[in-house]
């Protein structure tokens, strides 16, 4: 059984028979059904933040998950006094390793990314603060000569950071910071293993070696792999609490989990927690799946809470999704997660002090917000030279023939439903489009040259449906509504709007279908000789308050 969606693709139909040119009211969400783990047909959904995104914060003490919308997977976070840092896993998105920031635990905005030399792939990294020094500890393959962990530092954490540091620690992911009781400091990695640094951080000091095995659920459970990995410690009373996730990251929606052991000893040995898995999609009926990749950390009236990732049901395109969720402490010295399965609100940390959030996503391109709204994803390690601000919009210039190989530019969106749409003026022999955009095996989309209209579905230009075309400046459109995508195009500013005849369903181009552990995000490229001015980026939101 599968948690039915918003109805939301009626309102797609009912959006097609307006006028040409005319915008849909914001969609209401509504269950149809109370099925399990559905909310109620009339209780609160989303508080509604910039250009209508939902936003977790309800306004009346409670919070609705996610905390953190879209692809923001793999969360690492911080306390530093009253305030909250929080990165994720940035892959091939350049500049990378965005850092947020919350003062309630609810509530989250970027400040700006800490990596800018190009890494290859990043995956799930440690965000610590040692002394007065930050440090994010970075699990990368720039020469596609395998693995290993790196390291930058700054003094202040919105920077400037550090070049990163080959630690030299081969083969390993995952990195997870923590202080043993004699004092020094260790990394634990996907396996789960363990390496001593040096006493600044910037160096290993030791040899890696087996620190746990971890706690094994039964074998008729419906999971992806074993996969021990995300392994993050805390020292609270005399005891180390280690954090692992296992189970697999995708694959079925009940895979991923959240488990716990604790030694006195940062060397062991390890016991069980008895309440293993702490968390657990159990069916594909809750409204998160593959729930897993936890921290611990202490809030605001010092409450705990655990931060980690998850896919909304039937939304994989939308990515890992950041999910916050209240724990409390046993008598015995263990923990319990007690949020449920996260289909209710739930009330919200105590003493914290909201901040901004759901940050708003259009853009007239006066200011540079590559790496903390724009991003390229691509092994180019000179992507970012492509772009380039004059004041009055951005010049991207062109490489590649189509969308596959030109490496768009790239936004990260949270919204089941949306808008978005941006003007787009060809320079030269340049071919300019919008995109929604997995990877280059996976994305749809339209685009024109100075002569042709262009279509893209699966992955490819669809050749019947060129048309032609006279202008240079086009205003592109598209609307998501649950995945069924809808294109259109203007010539006049978007006083009138003419539809793609194309409608194209995207709920597959996601990690289970195409790897990569990526989301379907809203893109621009700029492909042939020339360049590409985009201006007059709009956002909005159709997820409605139901």
């Amino acid at each position: 059984m599968t948690l039915p969606r918003r109805s939301l693709f009626k309102a797609a139909v009912a959006a097609a028979a307006l006028p040409t040119g005319a915008l849909a009211a914001p969609v209401v969400a509504r269950p149809e059904s109370a099925a399990a783990g559905a909310p109620p047909p009339n209780g609160p959904r989303w508080g509604v933040g910039a250009e209508g995104q939902r936003k977790a914060d309800l306004g009346n003490g409670l919070f609705r998950n996610p905390v953190v919308p879209g692809d923001h997977p793999d969360p690492t976070i911080l306390k530093d006094g009253d305030d909250y840092y929080m990165t994720f896993s940035s892959f091939l998105s350049y500049p990378g390793l965005v850092i947020w920031h919350s003062t309630d635990l609810v509530n989250w905005a970027p400040v700006g990314p800490a990596l800018h030399t190009y890494l290859g792939v990043i995956w799930a990294v440690d965000l610590v603060k040692h002394g007065d020094r930050y440090f994010i500890y970075i699990p990368a393959d720039p020469k596609k000569e395998g693995w290993s962990i790196f390291v930058i530092w700054a003094d202040d954490i919105r920077g400037p950071w550090s070049e990163p540091i080959d630690l030299n620690i081969h083969g390993c992911i995952d990195p997870g910071h923590i202080v043993g009781e004699d004092g020094r400091r260790y990394l634990f990695t996907n396996g789960i293993r363990k390496i001593r640094l040096t006493d600044d951080g910037l160096a290993t000091d030791g040899t890696l070696e087996h620190a746990y095995a971890p706690w094994r659920y039964p074998d008729d459970w419906v999971v992806e792999n074993f996969a021990p990995e995300g392994p993050k410690l805390l020292r609270r009373n005399d005891w180390f609490y280690l954090v692992t996730a296992v189970g697999g990251t995708a694959g079925p929606p009940t895979g991923h989990m959240v488990i716990a052991a604790r030694s006195r000893s940062i060397h062991g040995p390890w016991e069980h927690c008895p309440h293993n898995p702490l968390v657990r999609t159990s069916d594909a009926a809750e409204p998160w799946w593959s729930r897993g990749h936890a921290t611990l950390v202490e809030g605001p009236a010092g409450d705990w809470w655990m931060v980690y990732h998850g896919y909304e049901n039937g939304l994989r395109t939308l990515g890992r999704q950041t999910l916050l969720e209240p724990i409390e402490w046993t008598d015995d010295g263990w923990f319990r997660a007690l949020g449920g399965d996260l289909s209710q609100p739930l009330t919200a940390p105590r003493g914290g002090r909201a901040g901004p959030s759901t940050p708003a996503l259009s853009d007239d391109f006066s200011r540079d917000r590559l790496g903390v709204q724009w991003a390229f994803h691509t092994e180019d390690p000179e992507a970012a030279d492509r772009a380039r601000y004059d004041g009055t919009g951005l010049l991207l210039r062109g490489q590649g023939s189509s969308p596959a190989d030109s490496a768009p530019l790239l936004c990260v969106v949270g919204d089941p439903a949306y808008e978005a749409e941006i003007v787009l003026e060809l320079e030269g022999e340049a071919e300019g489009g919008l995109v929604l955009f997995y990877n280059p095996r996976a994305f749809v989309g339209i685009g024109f040259t100075p002569t042709t209209l262009k279509t893209f579905q699966f992955s490819e230009e669809l050749s019947w449906m060129r048309g032609a075309n006279d202008r240079r400046r086009l205003r592109l459109k598209v609307r998501n509504i649950d995945n069924v995508v809808t294109w259109f195009t203007s010539s006049d500013e978007g006083a009138s709007w003419v539809r793609n005849e194309m409608r194209m369903e995207v709920s597959g181009l996601h990690h289970n279908v195409f790897g990569g552990f990526l989301a379907l995000r809203v893109g621009v490229y700029a492909a042939g000789e020339g360049r590409v001015r985009l201006t007059d980026f709009r956002y909005r939101a159709l997820t409605g308050e139901g």
